[in-house]
């Protein structure tokens, strides 16, 4: 589905479910929010599709964006006051002078390895996962073909973690290939990879459509802890109205706990968002109820593991001089909300 199609549907899904007017005791703040979308993303599509950012004051102009990578063009730019994008983007913006602060968290170890034909069978059989993607090599004369997000994202990240540091995978016997997550998606149900490291709904979906696909490593496994998407936005925005980012924040804790509690009616706000006419409902819960679907909102949660990403990072070349981690965040939204 063409990304302007997808910020409709969002925008559509906001406004249906905000009947409320804006908060007599402040004019509406217009937020310039940009998203992938994808499942970790939840808590903007629960707070739009309920009406609360309405009813809070707020309306949120959406974008879609295909990657992180993409988004942080749109950030340097100043196109974007929010951004629900992965935390390895975000840190790379922060690398390149992009002034942004982390303010909440929104999920954790969202990333597993999904494999399909002869891939998945194969390292299913084997001793361990080195062991499978050897022998298939040898029998397909080639090396696995893995799709995930572009360089630098956290799908990204995490794969070549496991591969380097917890697999043990030679670089021999392992093509990574970077894409958007619907081109992640479309080759993999095309047959047109081996397998990909990728989110969810995308490990539910597959599955679902193919009876051959399998996890080949665990959401968790990979990156032990591995932090995910985050709620990041500008100093520009935040200095300009910090009541407003307060606001997004509250709703965004507000809407961890009802994606929690409320499968059902997070799932239609999840399908409204990001997989109408693509997903079906009973996929798209079944996707949020995964193991590899776990929402967090607390900041600090993520601030350890964040350290160990950007160290990974670091030796890949991707981030040449090192973010100071205690500055890309910004707990006291959080500390705010949670008190009040």
């Amino acid at each position: 589905m063409p990304l302007n199609r997808r910020a409709l549907l969002l925008s559509a899904a906001a406004l249906a479910g905000s009947a409320a007017l804006p908060h007599p005791t402040r004019a509406a703040t217009t937020l310039r929010v940009g998203y992938i979308p994808i499942i970790p993303m939840t808590q903007l599509y629960v707070l739009s599709g309920e009406g609360w950012a309405r009813e809070a004051g707020l309306e949120l102009a959406t974008t879609g964006f295909q990657s992180g990578p993409a988004m942080i063009q749109a950030l340097a730019s100043g196109t974007l006051d929010v951004a629900y994008v992965g935390i390895g983007p975000a840190m790379i913006a922060r690398s390149k002078g992009v002034p942004l602060k982390v303010v909440a968290a929104n999920v954790i170890d969202q990333v597993a390895l999904i494999g399909r034909g002869p891939l998945a069978e194969t390292v299913a059989g084997a001793a361990s996962p080195a062991d499978g993607f050897r022998a298939f090599r040898a029998a397909q004369g080639r090396p696995a073909k893995i799709a995930s997000l572009p360089a630098g994202s956290v799908p990204d990240l995490v794969l070549r973690h496991w591969t380097a540091e917890v697999a043990r995978i030679p670089a021999a016997d392992i093509q990574v290939v970077g894409m958007g997550d619907e081109q992640v998606q479309q080759a993999l149900l095309s047959g047109a990879v081996d397998g990909a490291s990728i989110l969810e709904p995308t490990l539910t979906l597959v599955q679902s459509r193919l009876p051959d696909a399998r996890i080949v490593a665990r959401a968790g496994t990979m990156f032990p802890g591995q932090p995910g998407a985050v709620l990041a936005v500008t100093e520009a925005a935040i200095a300009r109205d910090r009541a407003a980012v307060a606001a997004l924040v509250r709703l965004h804790i507000r809407a961890t706990a009802f994606a929690r509690a409320n499968p059902d009616r997070t799932a239609e706000h999840v399908t409204a968002a990001i997989g109408k006419g693509l997903i079906e409902p009973a996929v798209m819960r079944a996707a949020l109820t995964s193991e590899a679907t776990n929402f967090v909102d607390d900041p600090r949660s993520i601030v350890d593991s964040t350290k160990r990403m950007q160290a990974f990072q670091q030796g890949l070349g991707q981030i040449t001089d090192p973010v100071d981690i205690d500055a890309l965040f910004d707990f006291s939204f959080h500390d705010a909300a949670k008190a009040g």
